[in-house]
């Protein structure tokens, strides 16, 4: 099939390097490369989702995460400024 293909420039960058690494031609390289990316998409494998753990920060009494300000003062003192 003969066809008008429109590359971007980083794409072509790499395949210039590309085809001086290989040797081969602009035609065997874009379809080698095509043909490893048309199938390496068809064997993906789906992630496993990504869970989240939740932990009890389990602050002292009289203290929230309301006011970040305030609880650091709390905690680490005035000093810390």
């Amino acid at each position: 099939m003969r066809t008008t293909l429109s590359i971007d420039d980083d794409v072509a960058a790499l395949l210039k390097k590309e085809i001086r690494r290989s040797g081969a031609s602009l035609k065997t390289t874009v379809n080698r490369i095509l043909r490893l990316g048309l199938t390496a998409a068809k064997h993906e494998q789906p992630l496993e989702p990504f869970v989240v753990t939740p932990f009890d920060l389990s602050l002292p009494p009289g203290l929230n995460h309301d006011n970040i300000e305030e609880l650091l003062d709390a905690l680490e003192g005035p000093a810390r400024r």
